[in-house]
């Protein structure tokens, strides 16, 4: 295979013959001429309409769209959804205008000139024009927005595809054949996740992957020659990509094509498109930061379209010819389509066990069975103490081997987090030796953020054909924390197992114990932190996270390091309530009424019988604020009885939010310390013993007033405490 050399330019002067050729159109260079500057005009005019937006990529990467949407890429624009469609990623979401403009030229129906015109509008209705991409609509693949994570769901996408066909394709017919186009600025370069992603793409040779790299050399501060000198060229090739040099992006679309048309027929390695372009091209403020984030002015506008052959006055002009120009898109797609479900019906017939399977994974059902009978009932799980870290891997181990929808993996952590299964097969490049793309189980690494960012990836790629699981320590998960937004976001399922996920963790010491972590998962929107007390709360989580209540709701598992027991008192059905007693329910009208969490419930237990302020005391596991919330009130003010006695939340994490549950709180309030994990918990004033007389001192000072803690005089009950 010929290596693609750093600096090797390609000059395109047979490329759009060979493409014109291929339409059976004839195109003149005037013609193209006009579909560049119509687009030009227009970027400027709707960025101008609400005085806002990003004018300058659209203006400078014109030519790089014309050859994706009209030439390259294979998609069908009267059916967005077709299943072997190439996607598109625009990672650098701030040039949206530039997809949604190649969206309607292309002929979507919901992308409308008057939809696009939305963009940037004060509507908070009716409007797809969104400042950033945004998966829910026509021809978008994943929101993005925060940079670089774009590069992270491509690499995603691209994993999906390789082991789907892996799977499902066979010598005489191939279903799943499709690329992966991910167009990348420079922003999305600089980020680390950008960087992690390119990495581990270039190790797997995803060569299904194409990224188009918009090298305008331009951000908001302006020029990158500030903060960025590196040869990006050399940097991908020495990370394991092709990479092809294209030096006049902004006005040579043969360059451009050719530099495609060699990307595509490459194999290996993914492929980078270096394409140097030029910022509001045909602005007096071309190269420059304001023609990145700005309007651009209205006599600035004025003057583009003067340079372009237009009139001043006239706004959002297309002629007859650019739609001409654009017309074949859709008889094009329809055909493609067409071809492939030709070859989908001889697949039905010749492979009807691997056509029945794809074709539910397409639909987004990954099993027909009642899966829930592969895992042990409470009778047959480990009796003795263990973490709750190998009791998710009960789970992995009943599910992971059979359903081909699950890829389980982890960064640098597979065996610790109990996500590795029997007899997996890696998922890795075949040359290699350590596995095929076949694989279901993915070693990402130490790469955190784009470990999530994949698995975001893979879970959009087709909604339900993949349920990833991923895995580190929980203190890491705070390195994921902005992929793992935007999947709650997008409404993408994953499952992510984040062990060690207290002092619990012991010797590793406070850079390791997660505190305040949690704070954060708890209130972002539709995600679900689940925390169970022992092994059957395990099995209930997973049955949680897996329901078809759950389909749109990534979960995140915290387990412990440490063995906790089996609590007799646990239920797997009553985990989707959020929380249930655990301990006391035969009580009627508690006294007082303590919450826990995971391994703090056990804890808890020991608690409630050593007080001697109330003997009538209920313990409340709460594996799940979230599922709480969406109680009755009737069962909430059942299950904690927070209007008529006592409620006292311990939870070896920091307080916060525990006052909308509890009067009280046993919480952490500072780092942790490097100590074995019993230890810590007695340091830390978590023993029974004393959060007992802790308790006890509390609710005998409420006695005496008459009457329950009001707002505002929620109480840290540990605050100060260090054991000497």
């Amino acid at each position: 295979m010929t290596q693609v050399a750093i600096g090797e330019q390609v000059n395109g002067h047979s490329g759009l013959h060979k493409h014109v050729a291929a339409t059976n159109r004839i195109t003149s260079p005037g013609e193209e001429q006009l579909v560049l500057n119509t687009i030009r005009c227009l970027a400027a005019d709707l960025c101008q309409q609400y005085k806002g937006g990003h004018p300058g990529t659209v203006m400078g990467a014109a030519a790089i769209g014309i050859a994706l949407w009209r030439y390259e890429m294979r998609f069908n624009p009267g059916n967005p959804d077709w299943f072997n469609r190439d996607r598109f990623v625009l990672s650098a979401g701030h040039a949206c205008l530039f997809q949604y403009l190649f969206l309607h030229f292309s002929g979507y129906e919901a992308w409308t000139l008057d939809q696009v015109k939305n963009y940037h509008s004060p509507k908070t209705r009716g409007s797809m024009a969104a400042g950033h991409p945004e998966i829910e609509y026509p021809g978008i693949e994943v929101t993005t927005g925060p940079l670089g994570q774009g590069i992270s769901n491509a690499v995603g996408m691209a994993i999906a595809s390789k082991n789907l066909a892996a799977i499902y394709n066979k010598d005489d017919l191939k279903p799943i054949d499709n690329k992966i186009w991910c167009f990348t600025g420079d922003g999305c370069i600089q980020e680390g996740v950008g960087q992690e992603s390119i990495s581990l793409a270039g190790h797997l040779g995803l060569d299904n992957l194409i990224l188009v790299y918009d090298n305008n050399s331009v951000t908001v501060d302006g020029r990158i020659d500030n903060c960025f000198t590196e040869d990006t060229s050399a940097k991908l090739i020495a990370q394991g990509w092709h990479v092809i040099d294209v030096y006049d992006g902004s006005n040579d679309l043969a360059a451009v094509l050719e530099g495609f048309d060699r990307a595509k027929q490459l194999s290996g390695k993914p492929i980078c498109l270096n394409i140097r372009t030029v910022i509001g091209h045909s602005s007096r403020k071309a190269n420059t930061g304001p023609a990145h984030g700005q309007a651009l002015g209205d006599d600035e506008v004025a003057y583009v379209k003067r340079q372009l052959g237009f009139k001043p006055e006239d706004k959002f002009v297309i002629p007859p010819k650019v739609y001409e120009y654009f017309s074949g898109i859709k008889a094009k797609g329809a055909k493609a389509e067409q071809e492939w479900n030709e070859t989908y019906k001889q697949y039905r017939q010749r492979y009807p066990q691997e056509y029945e399977e794809l074709s539910r994974r397409i639909c987004g059902e990954w099993t027909a069975e009642a899966w829930q009978d592969a895992l042990p009932s409470k009778a047959k799980l480990p009796q003795e103490p263990q973490p709750t870290r190998k009791s998710s891997g009960i789970v992995v181990q009943a599910l992971a081997p059979k359903y081909k929808t699950f890829v389980a993996g982890s960064a640098d952590l597979l065996e610790s987090t109990f996500v590795n299964f029997k007899d997996q097969i890696e998922f890795q490049k075949p040359s290699s030796g350590l596995g095929d793309y076949s694989g279901r189980q993915i070693r990402y690494g130490i790469r955190e953020f784009a470990m999530v960012g994949i698995g975001n990836g893979m879970a959009a790629y087709q909604k339900g054909a993949f349920i990833p699981i991923m895995s580190t320590f929980f203190m890491f998960w705070i390195y994921a924390a902005p992929a793992a937004r935007m999947a709650a976001l997008q409404q993408l399922r994953f499952i992510g197992i984040a062990t060690h996920d207290s002092i619990g963790i012991g010797e590793d010491g406070p850079t390791h114990q997660p505190v305040a972590l949690a704070s954060f998962y708890r209130a972002l929107p539709n995600i679900n932190l689940i925390r169970p007390a022992d092994a059957e709360e395990c099995m209930g989580m997973w049955t949680l996270a897996l329901d078809d209540k759950s389909k749109n709701t990534p979960s995140i598992f915290t387990l412990s390091r440490q063995p906790v027991p089996l609590l007799p008192g646990t239920n797997r059905t009553k985990v989707r309530l959020g929380a249930y007693v655990v301990h006391g329910a035969e009580i009627e009208d508690p006294e007082l009424t303590i919450i826990a969490t995971g391994a703090e419930v056990s804890r808890a237990i020991e608690t409630a019988k050593k007080l001697e302020s109330a003997k009538n005391v209920r313990v409340v596991s709460m594996p799940s604020q979230r599922h709480f919330d969406m109680q009755p009130d009737e069962y909430k003010q059942s299950t904690l009885r927070s209007s008529s006695s006592l409620v006292v939340a311990i939870e070896a994490w920091a307080s916060y939010g525990w006052a909308k549950y509890a009067h009280a709180s046993l919480s952490m309030h500072t780092f942790g310390h490097s100590a074995p994990q019993q230890q810590l918990y007695d340091h830390f004033g978590f023993d029974p013993a004393n959060m007992a007389s802790k308790i006890d001192s509390w609710a005998n000072k409420w006695k005496v007033k008459g009457r329950l803690p009001g707002l505002g005089e929620f109480e840290e009950l540990l605050l100060g405490y260090v054991q000497h």
